[in-house]
């Protein structure tokens, strides 16, 4: 039986302005296990980056807080450590691949020096042993060491993204989150970068929590799907069980629905109308009533409660019996 990396439950996360509070997760169930690769799906502002930015701490301090809930990684509570606590954890063994590599790196510093620095801070290794594991990274994703003193300005696009996977491999850890990786790339590129995250993975024995929109990514790469919306987990399984399955929340059945299907032809896809709620404001029941095609009255104030079939999870009144 799979070992349990990270479990959380019940999250809830706020963050404050001075006009409202904007409630982005709300009672957040997840868990994945070791050496697997969880993909987390929504639309934007549906939560994903929230999530992950909380599994790090790394709210914004002002305004961003955990309200209530666990975050069990590796046995230890996140939620309960301490910054210098969260200094040790952040790099080693759990790294994050951030959405953008444009900005993802300091411009005035060489690339080599910015991978160098995560070593001397979590390693013990002299100079002489950094400088060949700088070497020995920089060949693992495919560039030449010999660029390593070079700025991140004299990079493509690809590249960039291969020496932001390279810092946050650099210590090995237990625990790589991907914010949409893939999204400033072209298709090529994309291609390339996902793969090599998936070799990496396998090669390190790297649990891998892949945040993005594109279902696609998600049958290539994921062991375990989970479908996120206005803040909670919607429907929750194995890859077979989200893309096999004949029961779905109404909104993954809409996901499917605007993909393109090369079997038909058709003048138009068929999007999900409408808008997220109103993150200010706390919503009785289902919140994707306003938009679902399928609404019950109960709906409109009943929150709808997890239905478990084996691996498959999904939260909707339409199949509580």
């Amino acid at each position: 039986m799979a070992k349990k990396l990270l479990e959380i439950k019940d999250l809830y996360v706020e963050y404050k302005t001075d006009e409202a509070n904007v409630y982005a997760i709300n009672g957040l169930h997840l868990t994945l296990d070791e050496g697997e690769t969880l993909g987390l799906v929504g639309e934007t502002g549906a939560g994903k980056t929230t999530t992950a930015l909380s599994i790090l701490k790394l709210l914004p301090d002002r305004t961003g807080s955990i309200k209530s809930g666990s975050i069990m990684f590796d046995n230890k509570e996140i939620t309960s450590l301490t910054e210098q606590d969260m200094r040790l954890i952040r790099g080693e063994t759990i790294s994050m691949i951030f959405q953008d590599p444009m900005t993802s790196l300091n411009p005035i510093i060489p690339v080599g020096k910015q991978i160098a620095e995560i070593l001397e801070l979590h390693k013990n290794m002299n100079k002489k042993q950094i400088s060949d594991r700088v070497d020995e990274i920089f060949n693992m994703v495919g560039l030449a060491s010999e660029r390593k003193d070079e700025y991140p300005h004299q990079f493509s696009g690809g590249m960039k993204q291969r020496i932001v996977i390279a810092i946050a491999l650099a210590c090995e850890p237990k625990l790589l989150i991907a914010d949409e990786p893939t999204t400033a790339l072209d298709v090529t590129i994309q291609a390339q970068v996902l793969d090599l995250m998936e070799e990496l993975k396998r090669k390190l024995h790297t649990s891998m929590l892949l945040i993005t929109h594109d279902l696609g990514i998600v049958a290539e790469t994921c062991d375990t799907v989970a479908i996120m919306y206005a803040g909670e987990i919607i429907e929750y399984g194995t890859v077979k069980d989200i893309f096999e399955a004949k029961d779905h929340h109404p909104y993954v059945g809409g996901l499917f629905g605007s993909i393109p299907d090369l079997k038909k032809i058709t003048k138009r896809l068929n999007p999900i109308y409408g808008l997220m709620p109103d993150p200010t404001i706390k919503i009785k029941g289902c919140k994707f009533y306003d938009r679902c095609t399928k609404r019950l009255e109960l709906c409109r104030n009943e929150h709808p409660r997890e239905l478990n079939n084996g691996t498959h999870m999904l939260k909707c009144h339409l199949f509580k019996s």
